[in-house]
């Protein structure tokens, strides 16, 4: 594994972006879960002990992506016009997927993955008593397939 001890340029700064115009963006990021099948079935009919797995993540996920510029340093502070946050159970998985709209001078794609991120952070949360193993490892539980679907600027 590479180390960057090398590198010189150790300052970090945000972008200026005032000179920009404010433009209707919107980005769509999503990931995966993959889980048991009895604690995707537990989730599926109501009965994890913490209570509403997928209502906590998409609140969850409404306050990350409001919190973005906190939790990332050279990260904009942007005015959020719409969230939605879905939930789709797959052959051994849950995916979520984030939609961020905005009018404003940069995109909101870090707003989307990280909205994605907690969403799936608090899923694996609320079910890890389910997930770990005698050993209280998570031999089966992951997150995975984190990525940017889709990003528009303009109408």
């Amino acid at each position: 594994m590479a180390e960057f001890s090398h590198i010189k340029n150790d300052r970090a700064q945000m972008v200026d972006v005032t000179s920009k115009a404010d433009v209707t963006r919107e980005a769509v990021a999503s990931g995966r879960i993959y889980l048991r099948d009895e604690t995707l079935r537990a989730i599926r009919e109501g009965t994890v002990v913490k209570g509403n797995v997928l209502s906590t993540a998409r609140v969850a996920a409404t306050i990350a992506i409001k919190d973005t510029p906190r939790l990332i340093p050279m990260c904009h502070p942007i005015p959020i016009g719409a969230i939605t946050v879905d939930f789709t159970e797959g052959e051994g998985f849950i995916e979520t997927t984030v939609r961020v709209k905005s009018l404003g001078k940069t995109g909101v794609e870090m707003e989307a993955l990280t909205g994605a991120s907690i969403a799936l952070l608090t899923i694996w949360d609320m079910v890890k008593s389910a997930e770990k193993d005698r050993d209280g490892q998570y031999p089966a539980t992951r997150i995975s397939e984190l990525r940017v679907l889709e990003k528009r600027k303009g109408s």
